[in-house]
């Protein structure tokens, strides 16, 4: 798990086409976690579509994920979850890629215009 704060490290890098303020909860709280596993995925799906993967959301604060109506026990509280979108690339075709990279393991969820991932260590998978 890799920790950062907002106000000291939000221009820095977690993988080679992501930002630390790309994970940032978008209540504006200081603190950031971002699982490395995580950081990877969306760096492996970035590298595959040659697109840039952009984030919805990532970390969240309790606060938020309630206030946004998110599950009690969402992987995004503990920076292990993102929801992502690429230009011009169906949600169905990032889900697939995505379920590619994480096999036996992780949370796949597709929506209608955008794609939830995360890294848990069981299988879900919906809308695949």
């Amino acid at each position: 798990m890799l920790i950062f704060r907002m106000s000291s490290d939000s221009q820095g890098k977690v993988e080679k086409h992501f930002k630390v303020k790309e994970f940032a909860c978008k209540d504006g709280s200081d603190l950031v976690l971002i699982d490395e596993k995580l950081a990877s995925l969306l760096e492996d799906i970035r590298e595959h579509f040659e697109k840039p993967v952009h984030i919805n959301s990532a970390f969240r604060t309790e606060s938020w994920n309630d206030a946004v109506g998110g599950r009690r026990y969402s992987k995004h509280l503990a920076g292990e979850a993102a929801d992502i979108w690429v230009k011009d690339v169906k949600p169905h075709d990032v889900a697939l890629y995505a379920d590619s990279v994480l096999g036996e393991k992780g949370g796949i969820i597709c929506y209608t215009n955008f794609v939830h991932v995360d890294v848990r260590k069981s299988c879900y998978r919906k809308g695949v």
